[in-house]
């Protein structure tokens, strides 16, 4: 049964395992038997389906999130796919992110915002290299709940056995990598059983279905609802001629409060907001009060993660783009060093002396990559000496700001603690960032 808290709560998770161990077939299951396939996209499938050799009825689950044209020709995933559903109790949010080495990177991507990672073990080869690599990146990331879905279960005759033993290599390595929050079950995304509903030849298997399971656990959003926690970071200050739109205005005393209106507007990252709360602004470190709150136009007493707000304060503070809105009491200090683990995902090398973008927020500063400490190495799980780090390396690092960044640990915020490192002429995303304290 779903818990209260998930109750109507958006939640976002993402899958994650070795190559063919059947994430996208487990996805388009989940899809298909909680009935979140349009008609349309049905009949495309099973022509498709039809036409690999499928017998009649019967359909290529994969092709329902393979959506890249080398994807369906190679029958492998590449690219992160995200599907968006719906059931009863909860609204998702998902990523089928790529098996392969090379694509690590996209991995990475697709796990960054998750409530909750599914890593894939095929039941018949058991915890692998690169389920071990997936692990790593999801501890990395302090993803806030671990699913390990033995998958294939049919093919070993549904043993209990069989599941036991994969079940406690995949618990050994999670517990060495110190992810706390697992969960385990057995599954089949071909034949679907757990996956919806509790399946009848698994009896010695009391656990929740997938389904279930996503439906029960806690959010995000609704465990980082603390007003100490209110993050705004600033995307843009509304200042309209002559005050909001007349047709918008209904009240004399009210058009004329609005004629000098100004509010900061951005995306709440955290907690919450209440008109009358006393806030903090980075970087003038200002206090002031919150006097009004905005939600598509529209005047309310309260906002929470992640709303997109206008909010009027007290006093005319510096709250330009790329400033923080914080709780009062709880703005975080601002850095002009970091030491963090980089996640590479450009071809270029980073080499110390780099000369870089970082954009925490809505705020974007010159840096430098003043050290690189060292690589990690997936396959031992070890640091290891290096100069430069490569596609899909996971690194430490020290940057040297420009200017000062409210950057929180990420043990404690994932959204104070996260940051992207930018090529400074080009724009591209060199790698994504996290703070290590």
């Amino acid at each position: 049964m779903a818990d209260a808290l998930a109750d109507s709560t958006l939640f976002r998770f993402a899958t994650a395992g070795s190559v063919d161990d059947g994430k996208s077939t487990l996805v388009g299951r989940l899809l298909h038997d909680s009935k979140a396939i349009l008609a349309d996209q049905l009949e495309q499938v099973a022509r498709t389906s039809s036409d690999r050799g499928f017998a009649h009825g019967e359909f290529d689950f994969a092709l329902l999130t393979d959506g890249l044209r080398a994807e369906r020709e190679q029958g492998i995933t590449i690219d992160v796919a995200y599907r968006y559903f719906s059931t009863g109790n909860r609204s998702f949010i998902l990523a089928d992110c790529p098996g392969h080495v090379q694509y690590t990177r996209n991995m990475v991507t697709g796990a960054t915002t998750a409530d909750a990672v599914i890593v894939l073990v095929d039941g018949r080869k058991g915890v692998l290299e690169q389920t071990i690599r997936h692990l790593a990146v999801v501890a990395l990331l302090r993803v806030p709940n671990v699913i390990i879905a033995v998958n294939k279960i049919d093919l070993v005759e549904y043993s209990q056995q069989r599941f036991e033993l994969v079940a406690a290599q995949a618990e050994r390595v999670a517990f060495e990598l110190g992810i706390l929050n697992l969960h385990v079950l057995p599954v089949s995304a071909l034949e679907g059983d757990n996956i919806v509903d509790r399946s009848e030849r698994t009896p010695w298997y009391t656990g929740p279905a997938l389904l279930e399971l996503l439906e029960s656990l806690p959010a995000a959003d609704t465990t980082n609802q603390k007003k100490d926690s209110f993050r705004l970071p600033v995307q843009m200050v509304l200042r309209p001629q002559g005050g909001l739109a007349p047709n918008l205005v209904t009240d004399a005393a009210e058009a004329e409060r609005l004629r000098d209106y100004r509010a900061s507007a951005g995306r709440i990252a955290s907690g919450e907001v209440h008109v009358g709360d006393e806030v903090e602004v980075f970087p003038a470190g200002a206090k002031t009060t919150v006097t009004g709150i905005r939600v598509a136009g529209v005047s309310v007493d309260h906002a929470a993660a992640p709303q997109s707000v206008s909010i009027e304060l007290a006093d005319d503070v510096d709250s330009a783009r790329g400033a923080l809105i914080a709780a009062s009491g709880s703005l975080p200090a601002g850095r002009r060093e970091v030491e963090a683990e980089l996640f590479q995902l450009d071809s270029r090398a980073l080499t110390v002396g780099s000369r870089v973008l970082v954009k925490h927020g809505t705020a974007t500063v010159q840096a430098l990559v003043a050290q690189i400490d060292s690589r990690y190495d997936l396959d031992a799980l070890t640091h290891q000496p290096t100069e430069s780090l490569q596609t899909n390396d996971i690194g430490r690092v020290t940057l040297r700001l420009a200017a000062e960044l409210p950057l929180e640990p990420y043990a404690t915020s994932r959204h104070g603690g996260s940051f992207l490192v930018i090529h400074p002429s080009s724009g591209a995303t060199l790698a994504a960032g996290i703070t290590r304290n």
